[in-house]
């Protein structure tokens, strides 16, 4: 047992000390760097306590600061200078990020695709699906089956774009990433591009870069024993460029399989070669991650981007959030086909945004095309399957600090599918459409 019992955060805020985020945060730096030693982590951060106990007089409530300053001096003094290094520059991110945060903006971020969302706002006015209220009207009226034809030719048409793009550089692209953040409708995206190019004469070998995955017990994990498949550097990244490069140049690879049930990778397992015309198609997470395919030209890839850039604006007046779609999309998906908790995606939730914001976001900017994945009409079916669950999770997070992050998007869709009219039939949903995904019922994933 540890003498330091509390901590003081920026804010000025005191909560219970807990020793594991110290080693959870230094095993982050040591992965980064290509270290995975969870065990000597664990011990420098048993060294970081010790010395802090030394310091400290007894009933100090020492200060994030404090507790930073001296992971960074145990991690020099014990010979880790490079996770040092690694550890002070993600140090140094997040206080520009919270600097960045107090400033008041004056300029768009740059991380939004203001061109494709204004055409979708365009889309949402023309056909009167811009308003909660204005969803509601129309189901009211009997028109749901209609609204669901309208939003699957949206995204069916933005789908043929990408796919005459990439057959406009023919001879040139050997390579086609489908990307986008969770649950934004890959894999069903990645069969209908497929179909669409099979039909112009193009043949494709799939990648799944899942299999590279490092084993479970060398990935990071936090302290409620959370795994983090989201970041890249769960990826075999050097292993992924050395199989991309010869692939490309016409070698046969043997591709890792990964076993998620018991969390190991087993090497060269599955021969893939790319025969002459043959494009490679990769679905991933992480598409636009420069590491991932830095061995490849640009010239040489197409970059697809997906995300549900819903223009919709909720009871209060805001635009819906696009990651709050996905959040429900994952829950549901999660507890149909992974056997995950609902509670659980939505405590792990967090996590992912996190990853999202450092390694997706930045580098939609990227993308050779954007496709729209959401569906004005899914709120509505969302509203009949989860609204309860929403109501529960903000009745037991209520008050834990440990949980705010939960609690708050818990209390935010709640609120948003209260106003939202119920929709239980889900018979107009085509059997192909990106919904399917997640509602179940897909004729082309899972």
């Amino acid at each position: 047992m540890t003498q330091i019992t509390h901590v003081v955060k920026r804010s000025g805020a005191v909560v219970p000390f807990n020793p594991d985020r110290i080693a959870n945060a230094i095993y982050r730096a040591a992965v980064a760097v290509g270290g995975r030693d969870r065990a000597r982590a664990e011990w420098l951060a048993g060294e970081v306590v010790r010395q802090l106990e030394q310091n400290c007089a007894v009933g100090h409530d020492p200060t994030i600061e404090e507790i930073q300053d001296m992971v960074e001096k145990v991690l020099i003094e014990n010979g880790h200078a490079s996770v040092a290094k690694a550890y002070i520059l993600y140090r140094d991110e997040r206080a520009r990020r919270r600097e960045k945060q107090t400033k008041h903006a004056t300029r768009a971020a740059e991380n939004i695709p203001w061109a494709k969302i204004w055409r979708v706002l365009d889309w949402a006015v023309t056909n009167n699906l811009h308003t909660v209220y204005a969803l509601n009207e129309a189901i009211e009226r009997g028109e749901f089956p209609n609204i669901v034809q309208k939003s699957e030719a949206a995204y069916e048409s933005d789908v043929d774009i990408a796919a005459e793009m990439i057959e406009q550089r023919r001879g040139e692209v050997r390579m086609v990433l489908v990307t986008g953040p969770s649950s934004s409708g890959k894999p069903t995206t990645t069969v209908k591009l497929e179909q669409r190019l099979q039909r112009q004469g193009l043949r494709f070998v799939t990648l799944n870069v899942d299999h590279y995955f490092f084993d479970l017990e060398l990935h990071p994990k936090d302290e409620f024993g959370d795994y983090d498949f989201e970041t890249p550097q769960a990826l075999d990244i050097a292993l992924i460029n050395e199989h991309l490069s010869r692939l490309v140049e016409g070698e046969e690879v043997r591709i890792p399989f990964y076993d998620f049930k018991s969390g190991k990778r087993y090497l060269d397992r599955t021969p893939l070669q790319l025969a002459e015309g043959e494009i490679l198609l990769i679905d991933s997470l992480h598409g636009l991650f420069p590491p991932l395919t830095e061995s490849i030209p640009d010239e040489k890839k197409f970059r697809l981007y997906l995300e549900p850039l819903l223009q919709m604006k909720g009871p209060d007046g805001r635009y819906i959030r696009w990651t709050d779609l996905r959040l429900i999309r994952r829950m549901l998906r999660d507890a149909t086909h992974r056997a995950y908790e609902p509670r659980q995606t939505l405590e792990h939730w967090h996590y992912v945004r996190a990853s999202e914001m450092r390694n997706i976001i930045p580098y939609h900017g990227a993308a050779d095309y954007i496709i729209n994945s959401a569906m004005p009409y899914e709120l509505a079916l969302y509203r009949a399957r989860v609204f309860d669950w929403f109501v529960q999770f903000e009745q037991d997070y209520a008050g834990d600090p440990l949980r705010k992050d939960a609690y708050e998007r818990a209390v935010r869709l709640r609120n948003l599918l209260q106003a939202v009219v119920p929709v239980s039939d889900d018979s107009p949903v085509p059997a192909d459409s990106v919904l399917r995904e997640f509602i179940g019922g897909s004729s082309l994933t899972y």
